[in-house]
Order: structure tokens, then sequence, then C-alpha cells
């Protein structure tokens, strides 16, 4: 694709932009805006879109350009992964990306993209534990009594997840293998769709972040089982962790994170990590984050995310493949 010469006229008129815009010029494609995309591969209602739509006032502000939340969801994010690992890297489009990134390389035969070949890490915006709750209707107190009532009636007691692969679905296969108990998989297209049917009632269960789940315990229009913590969440002292409930050394965290095509030059990476980090340090959004989603920020740098990635896709890809598991 051919690069924007920049003239005499137009580094004048960018002198005044934001790092990040002058930064970014050279690699703009001819014909584009230079509007930044923030690529959410979930849709509305979930954990995800919220996180990149808190973000977005202050990154326009910042960087003194336009900055738009687009959802392309489907296929557990890998759909909206590979629309960005197809873009120019050119600073442009930012891929915010949900626990099931890792799996999806695993789970997901003849994905168009190479996860880490076709992407490059640029944060770690935090992580959660997984809670499983169950609808207020349902008699369950404790994941003894989901279980008991699974061995009963096997392949009766449903639990939603953001999707097949997720790591709410991994974290009940597991522990479900660990009970000896059969629980029916419900998949979704992401957190908001689950989330809908649970409080409607049309599945026994949620196995869902903290993120999606805890403003729905706090009401009490959902009752929490069990956490996948290594301890007990201090916004919720009741719900035991995994561990307690009979399953010692069990741990398992959504995390979200961000990505951009590959060879995106560094400079526009820092820069945006920089932006991004100043951002969701605000404290409306630091608070929203923290407390109303129950995230535990990270915002660790493309480095830290890089790591981190690599041990999720080893983890939880092994869960994959022991358990046979396969898309929807």
């Amino acid at each position: 694709m051919t690069l924007m010469r920049m003239n005499r006229r137009s580094v004048l008129a960018g002198a005044a932009a934001t790092p990040l815009a002058m930064v970014a010029a050279p690699y703009v494609a001819r014909g584009q805006s230079g509007v930044i995309k923030l690529l959410v591969p979930f849709p509305p209602g979930g954990s995800v879109d919220p996180i990149a739509r808190m973000a977005q006032p202050s990154l326009q502000q910042r960087l003194g350009q336009t900055v738009i939340v687009e959802n392309k969801p489907g296929a557990s994010g890998s759909i909206g992964a590979a629309q960005v690992a197809k873009s120019p890297p050119d600073g442009t489009t930012w891929l915010f990306v949900f626990d099931t990134h890792a799996v999806n390389p695993v789970l997901i035969p003849n994905m168009p993209f190479d996860s880490v070949r076709d992407l490059d890490p640029v944060m770690l915006i935090g992580t959660a534990p997984y809670i499983l709750a169950c609808h207020p209707s349902r008699p369950w107190k404790t994941f003894a009594d989901m279980v008991a009532a699974a061995k009963a009636k096997p392949d009766t007691i449903s639990f939603g997840s953001v999707g097949s692969g997720s790591i709410g679905h991994l974290a009940m296969t597991q522990l479900g293998k660990r009970a000896g108990a059969q629980f029916v998989h419900s998949p979704y297209r992401g957190g908001g769709p689950a989330m809908n049917d649970a409080l409607g009632g049309h599945i026994d269960s949620i196995c869902g972040s903290a993120a999606i789940t805890a403003t729905q315990l706090k009401a009490e229009k959902l009752r929490g089982i069990l956490s996948t913590g290594a301890k007990r969440m201090a916004a919720f002292p009741d719900i035991p962790t995994a561990a307690e409930s009979g399953f010692p050394g069990f741990e398992a965290y959504a995390w979200w994170g961000v990505f951009a095509p590959a060879n995106t030059p560094k400079e526009i990476t820092d820069k945006f990590v920089t932006e991004l980090r100043g951002a969701l340090q605000e404290e409306r959004a630091q608070k929203q984050l923290s407390e109303t989603l129950q995230v535990d920020m990270r915002l660790g740098g493309p480095d830290e995310l890089r790591t981190f990635f690599a041990e999720q896709m080893r983890v939880w890809g092994d869960v994959v493949r022991e358990n046979n598991i396969k898309t929807d």
C-alpha cells in the first residue's frame, strides 16, 4: 500500500497536533481519515465494551484525534481480531480483547491470522476472578449442591458463558471433571447476551467474570456460588473460592488487554500505552474499573502482556486439548 508523503504544508499543519498524531502521520495510508478506532470483538453489554468506552473520551482529548469504538462480534472474538490483524500498522486501529483471545488459537481451526505473528501486544489492562452464580429461583446455595443435582440428573444443570473456549467455559469444565459431575454448557456471543438469559432464568447459572456479575450480585438478582480467585473477594466476602469448595489450588482469571497490528512502530505503541494508561488512571475510570467491574488493574506494557499471554495460551490450550473442546 502506498504511504502518504508529508509535504511542507502538512508538516506545518500538524505541528499543533498531539505527539501520537505526529508520530502516526507518516504511517497513515493515503485516503484514511486518521480516525483512531478501538475495535471491540464482542457485542455491547459485556465487560470489554464498557472498558473501551470509558477510555474513549479521555483518549480523544489526550491524542487530539477522533477516537471511536467499533463492535465486531463473532467466533469468541476472533472475527474482530482478524480484522485488526489485517489492518495497516499505522496507529489507527487497536484491538481490545478478553481472555478468549488466548484460547482461540487452539480452539478455532484454520483461523485466518496468527495471534502471535500478526498482532503485537500493547497493554495488559487487568484481571479478575470468575464467579459462578445462579438465578435466585434455583435452590442451590453451594457448589456442592449444584454437583449433587447434576449427579442426580446428568446433563440437566446448565451454565452460560461468553462462548465456547472462554475461561468461564474451561473453568467449569475442569471443576465438573474434578467433581465427577456433568453440566450443560450454554455458549453465547458475549457477556451481555449471557447475562440477559441468566437474569431471565433461561439458564440455571452463569460462569462470568466478576466484571459482568458484580452489579447483579450486589442487586441480589443472582446468587454467588463460588469464585475462582486465590482468595475471597473483598466485595463479596460470603462467596467461597473454588479451593474452599473442595478444589485446592484451582484458580482461573478473566483478563483484558490491547493488541495492535503486527509491526506497529514502537514509538506509536509507546505513545498509545502512555495515553491509555493515563485515561484508565483517571478517577472516574479507575473507580469504575476497580469498584464496579472488580478489575485488578495491571496497566502493564507490551512486555508484560507478551509474557502473560504466552502463559495463558499454554495453560488453557492444554485444557482445550485434554477435554477435546470444540467451537460452537
